[in-house]
């Protein structure tokens, strides 16, 4: 099977979830939720970074336990970008013993797997668990661990026919993060669906947020649009390539809704509160005991709209087409 073809099939099963639902020091924090009585389950959350699209995943996925009417108290823990803040977040999860570990983005999750085998993991804003080696199968994932994914089928597809069909230029600017598996994987769709389109990707790599700024501003009058797509590095400082973008008349081109609220011109997008509340009901179903956590399968994004922020296409100098407007959801 191809490896996106399982997200064209998991419709159903989302439908029957939303049934059953009803470097730095880390940052951490614990909270309650939920208002069912009975049981108080312990969750550990760890997110590799902070920005906008993670924190609306955690906020979704608080959602689906609540509209499960599951209780639990949340140790937050962010990592803030660091790989070995991550490894220690997910072993003292373990120590404590926690009923189960909710790992927000590729680095916090596979951090947490390599962790345990025991306890059972929900993962959201992952984009290829396969290549990760967070399961095996994705309609069957096996083992302890199961969750959501950030990328849409069609979404790379559809943002980069937009580019070619709508815009000037051949030359395409993708900053990412190398170190994460999670953007590699991106990386190379997004580079082979460009080069189907005419079109060429010109990649510079970071390792940390405070590059961002400088690699988008090195490739100034190299590129005629950037493709920023899921990199959670790169869009904790999303900030720095709108700056280039709007002094540059840069197009900036984004991988999700949240990304162009914060002043990316458009997107194929989808909510990332959305993938979390799906995650959130299948922690619920896990911790209830109406499935093991490999029973159910991954899930993909269940909607897909073009986004245009209009006061980032006045930046840009971008004349949004009447045609666009027909098909868009514009925002401010």
């Amino acid at each position: 099977m191809s490896k996106w073809k399982w997200m064209m099939t998991t419709g159903a099963a989302a439908m029957m979830l939303a049934a059953c639902g009803g470097g730095e020091e880390n940052a951490g924090s614990s909270e309650s939720g939920g208002s069912s009585e009975g049981e108080t389950y312990k969750i550990g959350v760890t997110q590799f970074v902070e920005h906008p699209s993670l924190d609306n995943a955690y906020k979704g996925f608080k959602e689906g336990l609540e509209e499960a009417g599951v209780k639990a108290e949340f140790d937050e823990q962010n990592a803030q970008g660091d790989q070995n803040n991550n490894q220690t977040i997910a072993q003292n999860f373990v120590s404590d013993g926690v009923d189960l570990i909710f790992g927000n983005s590729t680095p916090s999750a596979t951090a947490a797997l390599n962790a345990t085998k025991d306890i059972p993991i929900v993962f959201t804003s992952v984009t290829d668990p396969v290549a990760a080696g967070l399961v095996q199968d994705a309609e069957a994932p096996g083992g302890n661990v199961t969750g959501t994914i950030d990328l849409h089928p069609d979404a790379i597809a559809n943002t980069v026919k937009f580019m070619a069909e709508e815009f000037d230029g051949k030359n395409v600017g993708v900053v990412y993060n190398a170190g994460e598996q999670n953007s590699v994987a991106q990386a190379e769709q997004v580079e082979s669906i460009l080069k189907e389109n005419g079109l060429k990707m010109v990649p510079v790599t970071v390792s940390t947020s405070s590059e961002v700024k400088q690699a988008a501003e090195s490739l100034i009058g190299k590129v005629d649009m950037f493709y920023i797509f899921t990199d959670n590095t790169v869009v904790s400082a999303l900030e720095s390539v709108i700056q280039v973008a709007n002094d540059e008349d840069i197009p900036l081109f984004v991988g999700e809704k949240d990304s162009v609220a914060r002043g990316g011109f458009a997107a194929y997008g989808f909510n990332y509160e959305d993938i979390g509340k799906e995650a959130g009901k299948m922690a619920a179903q896990i911790l209830t005991g109406e499935a093991e956590a490999g029973e159910l399968p991954v899930l993909p994004p269940q909607d897909l709209k073009l986004v245009i922020n209009e006061t980032a296409a006045a930046e840009m100098n971008i004349e949004i087409k009447d045609e666009w407007k027909q098909d868009a959801e514009l925002v401010k």
